[in-house]
């Protein structure tokens, strides 16, 4: 039951918005690494930032908007962040990117593995590699378990999330592994959501 009430909610891009912003304390948690992993608001930076499954748009105000590119599979997801974010935005597949090769100098993806089985999130991932210049920088953050035990909200968020790929961090290294160089990786939560936290980069892949 509440599942499909979940379901349906996030069929409403403003609602599936609002709730997102209720359990994720609006974000502050995201929106802070970003600032400091990516530093996207540098004015002398001249870098192209991609957003790779936007959803609607929550991020896009972290980013100078002629220098972001949002995509997501969502059309209504996409209507919404234009209608509410600045930025350039575009209706794409995550395994075919409409971009050529070395067109971006860093990306953002937040929340997207966990909803694609392996096989498609490695196709994902060597497309975002693709369109990654060398040395561009990845901030990464995926759904984990919830750490506390005792976070009730998160382990029932957790329960009725609608991806049904959430996985440990072991599993996440397996995936990114044949693709980036992992910088440095650690866990945060965000209102009654955990993440892991992976900044690469698309050098020679140092996973072990």
């Amino acid at each position: 039951m509440f599942e499909n009430l979940l379901d349906r909610v996030s069929q409403l891009p403003y609602l599936w918005s609002l709730l997102r912003r209720v359990v994720e304390a609006d974000f502050k948690g995201e929106k802070a690494l970003i600032s400091t992993e990516l530093k996207p608001l540098n004015p002398n930076d001249q870098r192209l930032f991609l957003d790779f499954g936007c959803g609607t748009g929550e991020f896009a105000n972290c980013f100078p908007a002629k220098r972001y590119v949002g995509i997501d599979l969502s059309r209504q997801y996409l209507s919404f962040a234009q209608q509410t974010q600045k930025g350039n935005f575009a209706a794409m597949n995550g395994i075919a990117l409409a971009f050529k090769s070395e067109s971006f100098d860093a990306a953002l993806v937040v929340g997207v593995l966990h909803h694609l089985p392996d096989q498609i999130a490695q196709t994902a991932l060597a497309e975002i590699h693709r369109v990654l210049k060398p040395g561009a920088i990845i901030l990464l953050m995926e759904d984990i378990p919830p750490q506390n035990a005792w976070n009730v909200a998160g382990h029932l968020m957790h329960w009725l999330d609608r991806g049904g790929y959430i996985r440990t961090n072991a599993d996440y290294r397996a995936l990114l592994g044949p693709h980036f160089t992992l910088l440095r990786e650690y866990t945060m939560q965000s209102g009654i959501c955990d993440y892991g936290v992976y900044l690469l980069s698309c050098l020679k892949p140092n996973f072990q």
